[in-house]
């Protein structure tokens, strides 16, 4: 999975320079997309310890962790104690060369610092202020820290996952820290592309529980026009039949029929031609609501089989399905190795997942290992400032 050739990230974001006062993932998350893009990312950090994400977990590299290292390879770091005048002289020549500030800190220690949006952007009018929060800039809660299982719970998000008898559980993936860096940062490119025009910065404001909602809006929006949920299916959609996970003779199978034309492929493949003329299960409406009595049907066909077998005649008949795997299987299969995804720390004998973004035929990420704690002081005249 390395990547071969000269020039092999791209780096359309060479030029920009991004401040990141960032915790753990949601901030250091977007600091490591831009990173990706070839921004220079300075990371400020505490002077003692720094970014809690250092020792989440045990050692992997120099002594910080291995979470650590996935969001926060390609960037710099400076050590500043912000709680004294020296440390908030060196942030602010800091912000006055940077075009991007990203921070996850709440809304109390922004102020505590005297580097909430509205004081900041008045000394740096150029500077595009971008700021996540656990519960959003507003409203009863707005300065409660969060963390992601406690925002996938109060959005209703984990209600959402599983199927119909298990208990509420929280994405494995942290869909609502990364999905605010995302959005965080399609904000601040939004506003790059104004300041062009404008010469003003800007405030992006984002937070986890926005995400969260944002995520789950097919199912709010049920609700919000009067519809009812949808069900809860582990693997399935609710608006689809058959579109969900059958254990064949060796292993589970996704198969997603999601409309009637490649129902009847999956019927003519599995010799069931009858099933194009039952009003049961000839259309998706009635499919859904006779779900049970087909899958009954479908269910011991599939198990008759090795899952590679079945893989093998539904791809030459353009039935849509997949392998459920591990994520070893993943990483392991020639497809994903072809992507050329795992990206070589240039610098440190180890490989992270890069961006899922190519550019010009160029893979977007860094090729750098995180930073030592102060590693770039001195780089920003800040050497008197020592971690």
């Amino acid at each position: 999975m390395a990547f071969t050739g000269e020039d092999r990230v791209v780096k359309v974001l060479e030029g920009v320079r991004v401040i990141e006062l960032g915790q753990v993932l949601a901030g250091p998350f977007a600091g490591s997309i831009f990173a990706g893009l070839g921004a220079e990312v300075v990371k400020v950090e505490r002077t003692e310890g720094g970014d809690d994400a250092r020792r989440m977990g045990p050692a992997f590299h120099n002594g910080d962790s291995l979470v650590f290292q996935v969001f926060n390879a390609g960037k710099q770091s400076v050590a500043l104690d912000l709680k004294t005048p020296v440390g908030r002289a060196g942030l602010e020549r800091l912000l006055a060369g940077a075009d991007i500030l990203v921070h996850n800190l709440r809304p109390g220690v922004t102020r505590d610092l005297g580097i909430e949006a509205e004081s900041a952007c008045a000394r740096h009018p150029q500077l595009i202020y971008c700021e996540i929060s656990a519960f959003g800039h507003k409203g009863p809660l707005a300065g409660r820290p969060g963390y992601e299982p406690l925002i996938q719970a109060f959005s209703g998000l984990s209600s959402t996952n599983g199927g119909p008898d298990d208990p509420p559980m929280r994405s494995a993936a942290s869909l609502c820290d990364q999905g605010s860096g995302m959005w965080l940062v399609i904000g601040a490119l939004s506003l790059l592309a104004r300041r062009a025009r404008s010469g003003r910065g800007g405030v992006v404001q984002t937070s986890l529980l926005e995400t969260a909602l944002s995520w789950n809006a097919q199912k709010s929006d049920a609700l919000l026009n009067g519809e009812q949920l949808p069900e809860r299916h582990r693997s399935g959609h609710p608006g689809f039949v058959p579109y969900e996970a059958f254990d064949t003779a060796d292993g589970p199978l996704l198969v997603c029929c999601g409309n009637d034309r490649l129902f009847a492929k999956l019927a003519g493949e599995l010799a069931q031609p009858q099933w194009l003329h039952d009003e049961r299960y000839a259309t998706n409406r009635a499919r859904l609501q006779n779900k049970q009595a087909l899958l009954a049907e479908l269910r011991p066909l599939l198990r008759g089989q090795p899952r590679a077998r079945w893989l093998e005649r539904f791809a030459r008949v353009g039935v849509p399905c997949a392998p459920v795997h591990t994520v070893g299987e993943a990483i392991a299969h020639p497809h994903v190795q072809a992507l050329e995804m795992a990206q070589p720390m240039a610098d440190a004998g180890f490989a992270l997942t890069a961006l899922p973004l190519t550019i010009d035929g160029r893979r977007a990420g860094s090729e750098t290992a995180a930073p030592a704690l102060g590693q770039h002081n001195r780089a920003h005249q800040l050497a008197q400032v020592q971690p």
